[in-house]
């Protein structure tokens, strides 16, 4: 089963073309941000998919709009590959430990979107990023794939390593929870 979706999005603010494919490969990530080229790359490998991505975004701004366009690309991308959902786990959860910070991210691919994020931030920037990007991102994933999402950083004292374990928690918690182990949908409603 191919679970594969390709999205192109031009807006006066960003310029996207993206392929994702539910399978492990090579990604190939370009956005102009390269702390963010590192998070979407970590969140695709420890996700178990394959994502080639390029933005074109006006970074003479600020980084908002290319993080923020990215996710909802990201997430309608994601929503199409899933199809109807058929036979997949559905919930799931991960914990990630980076150094001197624990994260957490518990999701459900319901068709319900909803973010709740609790992770305070100790430095306002990561490189070329502004670390309250990642909420922004993490909203526009969600809210455009379909999901619940909870993500928490329970401690931490550096802003990269509490970011670069959100993205890789998001991505171990998305390998589970697409997983087909049946063939019906994971719902007593029966509908996702």
């Amino acid at each position: 089963m191919m679970r594969y979706a390709e999205i192109n999005r031009k807006t006066k603010e960003t310029d996207i073309s993206l392929k994702l494919t539910l399978t492990p490969g090579e990604s190939k990530i370009d956005t102009g941000l390269g702390f963010f080229d590192h998070m979407l790359t970590a969140f695709a490998f420890y996700g178990g998919m394959q994502l080639i991505l390029t933005c074109k975004g006006d970074l003479q701004v600020d980084g908002h709009h290319t993080v923020e366009d990215c996710g909802i690309v990201l997430g309608k991308a994601f929503a199409e590959a899933l199809g109807d959902k058929k036979g997949i786990r559905r919930f799931a959860s991960a914990y990630v430990p980076m150094d001197e910070a624990l994260c957490f991210c518990a999701l459900d691919v319901s068709g319900r979107p909803y973010l709740v994020f609790d992770a305070v931030m100790p430095q306002p920037m990561i490189g070329d990023y502004d670390s309250c990007l990642t909420k922004e991102f993490m909203r526009a994933f969600c809210m455009n794939a379909g999901i619940t999402l909870h993500l928490k950083a329970h401690y931490g004292d550096n802003a990269h390593h509490i970011t670069e374990g959100l993205y890789k928690a998001l991505g171990l918690a998305i390998r589970d929870a697409v997983r087909v182990e049946g063939e019906g949908v994971t719902s007593t409603k029966g509908v996702l």
